[in-house]
């Protein structure tokens, strides 16, 4: 190793060396705490074994459909999770609070505080069971179904962006792939 580096070292360390003083790439910034060089290799840090592994690959492509979905979504402020929830309470009204968190794999507490949330935006009405004082049924508010026609829209925007992204025949057949998953 020391040789090496006496050397010159790899074709690697003459690059980053030779890159250092360069200018970030178009689209790339510079973060101020001296990692801008390791941002300029970025491309060039080999993924080994992650590369094969489907789990890796869905987590990137889900940080992706993510972060297009809040961008896309942007004006209405309503991210995945509150639009999913809004989504199933719209299309089953009246459904308790346990039979939304369950079905969306959502945590009653966080979903406690998702609903919240959209009641505090008056898209959302949490009316008391008559049958079990503990239970909750949730229906849209009529502010609720007029946002929610907006959000699918927007939502159909998105799905637009996903098939662009990896081809439509792809996105169909990866719903299909992920619905033994929903």
């Amino acid at each position: 190793m020391a040789r090496n580096s006496q050397a010159g070292g790899t074709a690697r360390s003459r690059i980053a060396r030779s890159r250092a003083g360069t200018r970030p790439r178009p689209g790339r910034t510079r973060s101020g705490n001296g990692s801008a060089h390791n941002d300029l290799l970025n491309d060039e840090i080999g993924l080994d074994a992650l590369a094969g592994h489907a789990g890796y690959a869905v987590r990137r492509f889900q940080i992706w459909i993510f972060q297009d979905f809040i961008r896309t979504l942007a004006a209405v402020d309503i991210r995945p999770t509150q639009y999913s929830v809004m989504t199933v309470i719209g299309a089953n009204p009246g459904l308790s609070q346990m039979a939304v968190a369950k079905r969306l794999g959502i945590e009653r507490a966080r979903l406690v505080h998702l609903l919240d949330s959209l009641e505090h935006r008056d898209l959302v009405s949490r009316i008391k069971s008559a049958t079990d004082r503990r239970s909750h049924a949730l229906h849209l508010t009529a502010q609720g179904r007029t946002a929610l026609a907006q959000f699918k829209r927007l939502a159909a925007e998105h799905e637009r962006h996903v098939a662009e992204k990896i081809g439509k025949e792809n996105r169909e057949r990866l719903l299909q792939i992920l619905s033994a998953f929903t």
